[in-house]
């Protein structure tokens, strides 16, 4: 199971850049990292919630729920 992380930002109206420029994490980060072909060992990583999180001032736990209910594949 993967995580469509761009389908999630298009759905949430976000960039990469949005998000890097909100969460404080650098653009070039984010943008490998969400980019990146995802493991089933590695879908996403805690920094990765924490700037989508921080990014719509939310919770890690509320991203990741909506991530696991409408995005995963």
């Amino acid at each position: 199971m993967k995580i469509d992380v761009k389908t999630y930002l298009r759905m949430n109206g976000l960039t990469i850049y949005e998000v890097a420029k909100r969460s404080g994490y650098g653009y070039t980060t984010l943008h490998k990292s969400f980019n990146k072909a995802q493991t089933s060992a590695t879908p996403i990583n805690i920094r990765d919630l924490d700037a989508l999180a921080q990014a719509q001032h939310q919770a890690m736990w509320e991203v990741l729920k909506d991530l696991e209910t409408h995005y995963m594949n």
